[in-house]
């Protein structure tokens, strides 16, 4: 072999982000297809790993939901060439697409494949999975989207996003039903206009890998390891801001961009709707709480030999990006007024 493990991930790395440009940039349904199958082709060799058996069954989970996800897209793309200036086949055709699509992204109702794929996976693709391979089928359903269902599949995904996370004790899982609602508000951002679905989606993108970082740094994968180590309590509460500003809490930089979503869904008298988002990021910030709650209340005594040590280059970093996640409301008023 020519090139190491290393090298051959940076390789598919490259591929990634090409095959995402390739269909965003595309003129034809056929060319965006083209890209989607590029992009699927090199993150499997991404997420799978001969010596764990997990990353090898997620890539093998992965590789089969987004080949079912293609050929549906592949299928509704040629009956819409052949039909296309029949109105109600290409009504059919509009959820044909837009199913594929949801299903490529993980979004509710076809979201059953996204936590238990997530599960075996490193925390690295796990944030590639929840942020970057959520560009390209985003971009697609925005050129070609029926209005109606997307307001049913942004209420679904609100909900279950919420409801999901509830019982659950992995903190991928966590982070796969949190992402699932957040889908939610960015397909509503994506529906009022692009520009606010990529800031929505930037500052999505950078909360999470903040916590993602944190987790790759401690290797932890479970609640009950935030309290088993021994962190130094500005971590903890670190954490917490950035938990916090993910759920949308007002003085935090998360809520900005939730902020101007349910402002448009008031002025054009969606109030169920936004009442909906509202409840649903209570539930959501109700289990970020729960990570949280125990690693600042639990003192185990028995543990204390037991201690974390990190560079303060790396204590420094997260303390830094946690400021930018406090300095949200100052923000957002200097925006709007």
């Amino acid at each position: 072999m020519f090139f190491n493990m290393n090298s051959n991930k940076m390789f598919f790395m490259y591929i990634l982000l090409f095959s995402t440009l390739i269909s965003i940039s595309s003129n034809s349904w056929f060319g965006c297809w083209i890209g989607l199958e590029i992009n699927l082709l090199s993150f499997i060799p991404l997420i799978s790993n001969s010596k764990n058996l997990l990353a090898s069954e997620s890539s093998l989970k992965y590789f089969l939901t987004q080949t079912i996800a293609s050929i549906n897209f592949l299928f509704s793309i040629l009956l819409n060439f052949i039909f296309m200036k029949n109105f109600e086949i290409n009504l059919f055709i509009s959820f044909m697409i837009n199913s594929s699509l949801l299903m490529k992204m993980g979004a509710a109702p076809f979201h059953f494949w996204f936590p238990n794929i997530i599960e075996g996976l490193s925390w690295l693709n796990c944030f590639i999975l929840m942020t970057w391979q959520k560009i390209t089928p985003m971009i697609l359903l925005s050129y070609y989207f029926n209005k109606k269902f997307l307001i049913i599949i942004m209420i679904l995904n609100i909900i279950i996003g919420a409801i999901g996370g509830l019982n659950q004790t992995s903190l991928r899982k966590l982070m796969a039903f949190s992402s699932i609602n957040n889908l939610g508000w960015m397909l509503s951002s994506l529906m009022i206009s692009e520009n606010l679905w990529m800031f929505y989606f930037f500052m999505y993108s950078f909360l999470i890998s903040i916590i993602c970082l944190f987790f790759h740094m401690f290797n932890m994968m479970y609640i009950n390891q935030l309290f088993i180590m021994n962190l130094n309590p500005m971590l903890k509460i670190s954490l917490l801001i950035n938990f916090m500003s993910l759920s949308g809490l007002p003085p935090f930089i998360g809520f900005f961009p939730k902020w101007l979503i349910i402002n448009f869904l008031i002025f054009n008298n969606f109030y169920f709707l936004s009442f909906i988002f509202i409840i649903m990021s209570l539930i959501m910030m109700f289990f970020y709480i729960r990570i949280l709650f125990s690693s600042l209340m639990f003192n185990y005594s028995k543990l204390k030999w037991f201690k974390i040590f990190i560079k303060n280059k790396s204590f420094f970093f997260i303390n830094f990006l946690s400021m930018i996640s406090i300095s949200g409301m100052i923000l957002s008023t200097f925006f709007f007024f």
